[in-house]
Parts: C-alpha cells; sequence; structure tokens
C-alpha cells in the first residue's frame, strides 16, 4: 500500500470525520474514510465496508466505541501483518502498541473515560439519534488522534492540533447532545 500525503493536517482529519459522520457513515466508517483519503492512501474503497460491522459498538451491541474501532482498523491496515510470524514479529508488536496508544487515549480524552459504547451513549434514546452530536464529537477526535499516531509512526509531518475539549466545555457547544 502506498502512502501518498507528504503533510497531515490533524484540525482537518477532525473536521473531515465529524463531516463523514454528518453525511450518513457510521463512526467506525468515518474514521476508516478520513484516514484513506488524508494519507491517500491507495486501497479499494471496499475497505471502509471492513468497517461497517464494527460500527455502534459492533454491530450496535454496544460494546467497544465505533470510532475507536475505526482507529484501530486503521492502524492495522497501516501497520498490521499479513503474514504469521508468532506473537513476537515486530509488524504485531508495534501494531499492538499503537491501538493500545490510541485505546488508552481515547479513554483519557473523550468526556466519559471509557471505551464502551454502551456506557458512552446510556442517557440518550439511540433510536431518536440523540447521542449522534456526542458520537460526531468522538468520531472527530479519535480520527485526528489515529492520523497523528499513523504521521508519527510514518515521519509525515503534521500541522494544526486535535481539539479535545473538557466536559464542561464541551457540554457549552453546539456539538452538545442537548443542543444538537
Amino acid at each position: 500500500m502506498e502512502v501518498k500525503a507528504t503533510s497531515i493536517d490533524l484540525a482537518k482529519v477532525q473536521a473531515d470525520a465529524e463531516e463523514s459522520f454528518r453525511k450518513g457513515f457510521y463512526c467506525c466508517e468515518a474514521v476508516m474514510d478520513v484516514i484513506i483519503n488524508n494519507f491517500e492512501l491507495d486501497v479499494p474503497r471496499e475497505v471502509i465496508g471492513m468497517a461497517s460491522g464494527m460500527s455502534v459498538g459492533v454491530g450496535k451491541s454496544g460494546c467497544i466505541c465505533g470510532a475507536l474501532n475505526g482507529g484501530v482498523l486503521a492502524l492495522g491496515m497501516l501497520f498490521g501483518r499479513s503474514e504469521q510470524k508468532g506473537p513476537m514479529d515486530p509488524a504485531s508488536v508495534k501494531c499492538l502498541s499503537l491501538t493500545h496508544e490510541l485505546h488508552d487515549w481515547f479513554r483519557e480524552n473523550n468526556t466519559k473515560k471509557v471505551a464502551c459504547c454502551r456506557i458512552l451513549t446510556k442517557e440518550f434514546d439511540m433510536s431518536k439519534g440523540g447521542h449522534k452530536a456526542q458520537c460526531i464529537y468522538y468520531t472527530g477526535i479519535c480520527a485526528a488522534k489515529t492520523a497523528e499516531l499513523a504521521a508519527r509512526e510514518l515521519g509525515i509531518p503534521v500541522t494544526g492540533e486535535i481539539t479535545v475539549l473538557p466536559y464542561e466545555e464541551y457540554l457549552k457547544t453546539p456539538i452538545a447532545p442537548q443542543t444538537a
């Protein structure tokens, strides 16, 4: 797979992921979409289809957040392995380390300090879409952090910053669930 990007703008990745979700992709698909686009990857668009079932906490089960799933899939696409070389394979070790770093960062930086979709969305009636604004925000920050990790490992310079808001500030923004 060829990576054609020569720089990555983290603020653009975050905004692109939020917009991809708004336009109709689920969280996981949106993360994959923007990583493919912003890194200018020469992969078929069908790769996004692999992310479809990971959305809404894995097939609407409410387990791990779909945005985080998308980041894990994207890092696996970029740094994972495709040959059976055992647990000490450097590609496997690197990929697991990066996805662990993403997981821990996401838990620390989302407004609820968890990675479980069911807990992240527990106060919302999912059938009425009340969760959507929050999930758009989580999709944006997770995509941007995924891009930051990937760019770091690929030696691609980054510009812009990830906009992570403290919970109290997040509640005041037009993306907060109460005002969406």
